[in-house]
């Protein structure tokens, strides 16, 4: 008997979650090497932290058990203001603060009309294909240790 594995969404979400989900993936040295590459760097005034708290992660045995604790992990937030009026909000596992500030940066600036391409292309785009290789590499691996099971009918009656 095989076990389905749990359903994942057919597309990826698109717009702001789609920005929120690949900051949110994108490494400080992406964030970091970006931010340099940026011509006008915007004076964002921070608005909430960044700030460095836990939240309880919880999973379901098999995917569709009650719901449990597993524990806790470390997330840092941020949500800036550029001098247009924008807001930009990240969230971020671990505890650097500079990461979350940038990502914060990005996501307002990605709601610019004027820079949103920059953003497309610097960071959103190489995260994707970063992530997208890591997946296909990780598949490959597992594929690489599969066993398959088969039950031949004899003929004997």
């Amino acid at each position: 008997m095989t076990i389905p594995a749990p359903a994942l969404p057919a597309t990826p979400p698109n717009g702001r979650q789609r920005v929120a989900r690949l900051l949110a993936h994108a490494t400080a040295q992406e964030l970091q090497a970006a931010w340099g590459r940026l011509a006008d760097k915007p004076d964002a005034r921070p608005v909430r932290g960044p700030e460095t708290g836990l939240v309880m992660v919880r999973g379901r045995i098999g995917g569709e058990g009650a719901p449990f604790n597993l524990g806790e992990a470390t997330v840092t937030r941020a949500t800036v203001l550029l001098p247009s009026g924008t807001a930009g909000h990240a969230n971020a596992l671990g505890a650097n603060k500079a990461k979350a500030r940038l990502a914060a940066i990005f996501d307002a600036l990605w709601q610019e009309e004027t820079s949103q391409v920059f953003v497309e292309r610097e960071i959103l785009t190489p995260v994707e294909a970063r992530l997208a290789a890591e997946a296909q590499r990780k598949a490959e691996e597992t594929a690489a240790t599969r066993v398959d099971f088969f039950t031949m009918v004899r003929g004997d009656d």
